[in-house]
């Protein structure tokens, strides 16, 4: 597991769980793996999700540090979604 993938879990464990989602979001990193949340929190896995957020590690990691707003980013073609546009539009909430 890259250091990306492992700090991602750490820093989207607690805000999962506390979210109390019960689908699934994966966020697919380009060149790093994948991270899938739910309301059990965060785990390094590549596994079929209802809502895939597909985005290079600059846009991800400024997601995660607050300097990008995921749906600027969403606007500007910088991640890429697939799946629960509903779920999508809770997810800035959930990261928040």
């Amino acid at each position: 597991m890259s250091d990306m993938i492992a700090a991602a879990v750490e820093a989207l464990d607690a805000k999962a769980k506390a979210s109390g989602l019960s689908e699934t979001v994966k966020f697919n990193i380009e060149g790093a793996g994948a991270v899938v949340i739910d309301g059990t929190g965060a785990r390094a896995s590549d596994e079929e999700a209802d809502l895939t957020v597909t985005a290079d590690a600059e846009t991800f990691q400024g997601i995660m540090d607050g300097s990008l707003d995921s749906t600027s980013a969403f606007m500007m073609g910088k991640i890429a979604i697939d799946g629960d546009m509903g779920l999508a539009m809770k997810l800035s909430s959930i990261l928040g």
